[in-house]
């Protein structure tokens, strides 16, 4: 670093928009569920590599790690981003859409890559820090349960690649472009899974009375569970129980002997977390019981809730406000319902996870909607923030 380093601005990075813009489209056109980013983690290998930076392949399966060390300084930071699409058929009819039907960056994983990327770009070009920087490519975001930052965790993550400090973001629907949200403290829910399979005594649809209707009891478990929020948690405390999915039956005349439901499951505090998973069980078995059928309910435990660090926070609020102004920081956003398994990360290591803006009304498409596409607006702005954030971080 030299005696008279300027940290990084927006302006640095907005000759570098095209080529970012070029990787991002490439990565959306190509897209690649959890555990198969195959392609995506290559090219993320191949551009670190490129630009010096030492790179280790396969961690958590299919994760990549870049390192690059400069300097006597002894501290360590990293960075996240998830490379995961989702199961979506894209509608988004744009010139760079997925080339791979019924998968589709509908979450904008695409872009968090890309942001990295740039900031890999500009470090190993401006070389303004004294320390290590660990940048954490991340498969399989989007799992739900078999979560891909557990994977590089269980790899050995931090024994292999250390940090005294993590940071990651998530693109943000709902806020202009550029605009950053930070929050101390929980600020994204805990995220689980329910199943519960019904199990009734199938006949034919003419004479119903000689079976147990599993979509009757089906419907019947579906409005009960409307009351465990309603009814059942207390009010001050932010809980979601959603039906995502119900099947049951392949015919109009015929009464199926089984049905399935599968529950997405939302909570912040683990008192109401373990009240939810003892709710839904007693109300699926007691419904399906008065009806004369069974249930049956598998609950699995996916994220917890991401708890950020206050030091942290207050760190990536001051370097945002550096780069954006204050117009464009919003240092206390509310709670989030969506769930994210960085929170294991910030499990292992201080640090905090916050949010940039991807568009507001029209341009704000929500994530997981197959007319959604990331801002390519962000990207300049998210790698100057990864960029300015390591060299206040590393300054000497």
């Amino acid at each position: 670093m030299s005696e008279a380093a300027r940290f990084t601005e927006v302006s640095d990075l907005v000759p570098a928009a095209e080529s970012l813009r070029e990787i991002r489209h490439h990565i959306h056109h190509h897209p690649e569920l959890a555990y198969e980013e195959v392609q995506t983690a290559a090219l993320v290998a191949e551009k670190l590599e490129q630009w010096g930076w030492q790179v280790t392949r396969g961690v958590g399966q299919t994760g990549v790690v870049g390192t690059l060390k400069l300097g006597s300084g002894t501290r360590s930071i990293g960075i996240r981003a998830d490379m995961d699409a989702l199961p979506i058929i894209e509608q988004t009819g744009l010139p760079y859409a997925s080339g791979i039907h019924g998968k589709m960056h509908a979450c904008g994983h695409d872009g968090h890559t890309t942001m990295l990327l740039g900031a890999a770009q500009h470090l190993a070009a401006t070389r303004n820090f004294s320390g290590t920087v660990h940048l954490y490519f991340q498969p399989a975001e989007e799992s739900g349960i078999d979560s891909g930052a557990m994977k590089m965790i269980n790899d050995g993550l931090f024994e292999r690649f250390p940090c005294d400090a993590v940071f990651g973001l998530h693109n943000h629907p709902g806020e202009e472009p550029g605009v950053m949200l930070f929050r101390k403290g929980p600020f994204m829910s805990a995220g689980d899974k329910a199943i519960i399979t019904i199990e009734g005594v199938g006949g034919h649809a003419a004479r119903p009375h000689l079976t147990v209707d599993p979509v009757v009891v089906a419907a019947s478990i579906v409005m009960a569970l409307q009351t465990i929020v309603a009814r059942n948690v207390d009010p001050s405390q932010p809980a979601v129980v959603t039906v995502g999915s119900m099947h049951a039956g392949t015919a109009n005349n015929v009464i199926s002997s089984s049905a399935k439901l599968e529950l997405s499951v939302r909570s912040f505090s683990p008192e109401v977390r373990t009240l939810l998973k003892k709710r839904i069980t007693e109300l699926a078995e007691s419904q399906a019981a008065s009806y004369g059928g069974k249930a049956v309910v598998e609950y699995i435990e996916g994220y917890p809730v991401v708890i950020n660090s206050d030091a942290e926070t207050d760190f990536a609020v001051q370097v945002a406000r550096e780069l954006v102004g204050d117009e464009k920081v919003v240092e206390q956003t509310g709670i989030l319902m969506g769930s994210e398994d960085f929170a294991f990360m910030l499990q292992k290591r201080p640090g905090t996870f916050l949010r940039i803006g991807n568009g507001a009304g029209e341009d704000g498409c929500m994530v997981h909607n197959p007319h959604y596409d990331f801002n390519d607006r962000n990207l300049p702005v998210g790698a100057a923030f990864w960029t300015r954030l390591v060299e206040r971080y590393l300054g000497q």
